[in-house]
């Protein structure tokens, strides 16, 4: 198993409500180490030592890789609510990818013993991350098979519904995702080019299906968007 196809992390969850006190004897996440990365700074990268896992509770955090001719391979873009560095929980003692802090970022940081202990004692949490693992392996295959069977603007379209079904906020007949990336994180994500993103962004507002930008997506008719793809 490739380190790709092992990316998993929590996805728009209550991790306080998971870990509360009144569910698990052990406690919540103040009695774990808490740490403030400023914007720019990278947590962890490729072959460092790995024996920690970070939740999200503020801030956005970019997990990717270098290929062997030093380009930079977005794997995701992550959030509060969100874990990452789960490569130490099978086994793995290096890092296989970096993480890097899009904006200041605070983490609750916990070791994998301490982890490995919530879960035999809770196994809600240990099905909770079976599953989430199973899903964020389907979702790597999927983005696999989009690349090779997909052209550009298909792709980028795909990743904009993807995002406004898990990030966005519907407000009246439209739906709102906040904090919307970069044109080049766009690219990053999707394998395609920075003026490609523009390009196709700029048609579908065109279109008035949407209208963006740097703070917010808005989708103005997400049947449209669909059918665009």
């Amino acid at each position: 198993m490739t380190s790709e196809q092992s990316l998993w992390y929590l996805e728009n969850i209550d991790l306080s409500g998971i870990l509360c006190p009144r569910k698990i004897k052990r406690g919540d996440l103040d009695t774990h180490e808490h740490k403030v990365f400023d914007k720019g700074s990278y947590i962890y990268l490729p072959d460092e030592y790995a024996d920690r896992m970070f939740f999200i509770t503020e801030g956005r955090v970019k997990i990717g890789t270098y290929s062997d001719q030093g380009k930079e391979v977005t794997k995701a873009i992550i959030g509060p609510g969100e874990v990452f560095g789960e490569l130490s929980m099978i086994g793995e003692n290096r890092r296989h990818d970096f993480a890097y802090a899009m904006e200041q970022t605070r983490t609750c940081i916990m070791t994998v013993g301490d982890l490995q202990d919530m879960m035999r004692e809770h196994s809600a949490l240990s099905l909770f991350l079976m599953r989430t693992m199973g899903s964020r392996m389907l979702e790597m295959e999927n983005r696999l098979q989009s690349l090779v069977f997909k052209d550009s603007r298909t792709r980028i379209i795909d990743y904009l519904v993807s995002l406004v079904h898990k990030k966005g906020q519907r407000v009246g007949y439209e739906m709102l995702v906040r904090k919307f990336l970069t044109h080049q994180e766009i690219a990053n994500l999707t394998a395609t080019s920075r003026q490609t993103v523009t390009t196709v962004l700029n048609e579908l507002r065109n279109k008035d299906i949407l209208t963006f930008d740097r703070k917010r997506l808005l989708v103005r008719d997400m049947e449209a968007l669909e059918k665009e793809k």
